[in-house]
């Protein structure tokens, strides 16, 4: 026995927004969502353009209630995590103060499908509605949420291209040696009208001045106190300096005229997070790429001794000119300064040995005073100074024996051809292995014999390369040594300018045993 239907109609309660213009006596509270992608300045023309047309386009439908323009400058739109006024407009809206948002088109909304799902589902919920004018979607619409999803999706693709372009166009860049820099936070330099380094002369003093503070002993804390308290603006034009900045300036390669390209790279278009590149994408290293500001022997001698004070098993300080410079005799600890009583009559300033004090067996080694230590010093560089000719001609003996690097420099070059080989290799492999159809295990199995070949070659060359620059910077420091010598004569007063430049340390065994070690190796009992 069949039995009739019935059928119930329950009749939709809540209004649904659409582009027909709404019969109720309250208006609908309208905002507007503006964004332009970049601060060039025809994007800040469009940008103000579409500020303007939203405010008149809202203020001339009768039903709508003008609430706010919502807008981001300079933004990418991949991400909304960094948009503040995206993020504002959606506070106010799940508030409940907006009842439709209008905005240009899905791109400029959001160029990530599941930011802009996100965003307008959550509206939705709310009761807020979104009108894309380009697209002439409206969310509430049954075919709404359906037409924003392609149209994110293409909007998010086209991005990925943009990006995947600008990556390509970067890197092509790099492997021609064209090296990019943002000019205006780099100290030093200036872009040119071909885009080459061009030297700012003012600027360049002040990082002549930072190696200059270096070599003389000082450390990058000191450093950037000095720099601080002479008031040099730092290279994003701020007072105050930080340790970071200077190492930085003091570790660059591009200040030795040479460039090291594809330091970072970026891991995700979506969310441009940037990471330091340590072998997962190729380097390029240019040799002479601009004209330097301080020359390459300086700049290795600044390496050389980062790494000395880096390995030393005592801490180094280089808060003055005697700072990590006078040595315990007994333990090879650096002497540290020390104030003895602290009103002004009995004050006293003295150096001693930094482990004194530690530990269950102490140091017998006295203390000195800076006056103690400026006289051993005269005495032994007048002493140094009265054998000046023979002094001369044995350190020049040593540079031509020691410093010699022909071998290495030929041995450097094979290895280059070798890693150019394997390098080739590698990237034809990766190349194949995307093209045709290959047996990944046998892929797997010969990509990573290149990649290990390649590793026991560079660790080879990097050691040979460390000991060209091992001798580089000897030969340096003994040519430096014998063009301050040659023509000094013998001193009556400490010159603190040939302490910073002579000495290498100051070993205290005794107060009447006190030895200077001078750059050249050379040791006098002062």
């Amino acid at each position: 026995m069949s039995t009739s239907k019935k059928v119930k109609t329950i009749p939709a309660i809540k209004p649904i927004f659409t582009d027909v213009k709404s019969t109720e006596i309250r208006k609908r509270r309208v905002a507007a969502y503006a964004r332009v992608s970049t601060d060039e300045d025809d994007q800040l023309n469009s940008y103000e353009a579409q500020v303007d047309y939203y405010e008149n386009y809202i203020k001339g439908h009768d039903d709508w209630e003008f609430v706010k323009i919502f807008s981001d400058e300079g933004i990418t739109g991949t991400s909304t995590k960094h948009r503040d006024g995206f993020k504002a407009m959606i506070e106010v809206a799940m508030r409940g103060d907006i009842d439709l948002i209008v905005t240009k088109s899905v791109s400029r909304f959001a160029r990530n499908t599941v930011d802009s799902l996100t965003a307008i589902r959550k509206l939705k919920e709310k009761g807020v509605e979104v009108y894309f004018e380009k697209e002439n979607i409206w969310t509430f619409d049954s075919k709404g949420e359906v037409l924003i999803t392609i149209m994110s999706s293409l909007a998010q693709d086209e991005s990925r291209n943009i990006s995947e372009n600008t990556t390509w166009g970067v890197r092509k860049s790099f492997q021609d040696g064209k090296a990019q820099i943002p000019f205006s936070k780099f100290l030093g330099y200036d872009k040119g009208e071909d885009g080459s380094f061009v030297i700012n002369p003012e600027q360049a003093k002040t990082v002549q001045l930072i190696y200059k503070l270096y070599l003389e002993g000082l450390s990058c804390h000191s450093i950037k106190k000095e720099l601080t308290a002479r008031k040099i603006p730092t290279p994003t034009g701020k007072e105050q300096w930080n340790i970071q900045t200077v190492k930085s300036i003091l570790t660059n390669e591009k200040y030795k005229g040479d460039a090291l390209l594809q330091k970072h790279f970026t891991v995700d278009f979506l969310e441009k997070k940037m990471k330091k590149n340590e072998g997962e994408i190729p380097q390029y290293y240019v040799e002479g790429h601009h004209e330097p500001i301080i020359d390459p022997a300086t700049f290795e001698l600044v390496q050389h001794e980062m790494e000395r004070r880096k390995q030393s098993k005592y801490r180094y300080s280089g808060v003055s000119i005697f700072s990590s410079k006078i040595k315990c005799g007994e333990c090879g600890c650096w002497y540290g300064k020390k104030v003895w009583h602290s009103n002004e009559s009995r004050r006293k300033v003295v150096y001693q040995c930094n482990n004194k004090y530690k530990g269950d067996v102490k140091c017998r080694t006295p203390y000195v005073t800076e006056d103690e230590i400026k006289n051993v010093f005269v005495k032994a560089l007048n002493l140094l100074l009265s054998e000046k000719d023979e002094l001369i001609a044995n350190a020049k003996a040593i540079s031509s024996l020691l410093c010699e690097d022909k071998d290495l420099l030929e041995r450097k070059n094979n290895l280059s051809e070798e890693l150019n080989r394997v390098t080739k290799a590698i990237e034809s492999s990766v190349y194949e292995n995307a093209r045709v159809s290959m047996i990944q295990e046998e892929y797997r199995l010969r990509y990573q014999s290149l990649v290990e070949q390649f590793s026991r070659i560079n660790k080879e060359y990097e050691a040979v390369d460390s000991q060209i620059t091992d001798r580089k910077v000897r030969k340096e420091i003994i040519e430096q040594f014998i063009h301050d010598i040659e023509s000094q004569e013998l001193i009556n007063s400490f010159d603190e300018e040939l302490w910073t430049g002579l000495v290498d340390f100051v070993t205290v065994y005794d107060k009447d045993d006190i030895r200077v070690t001078f750059k050249d190796g050379t040791e006098i009992r002062g």
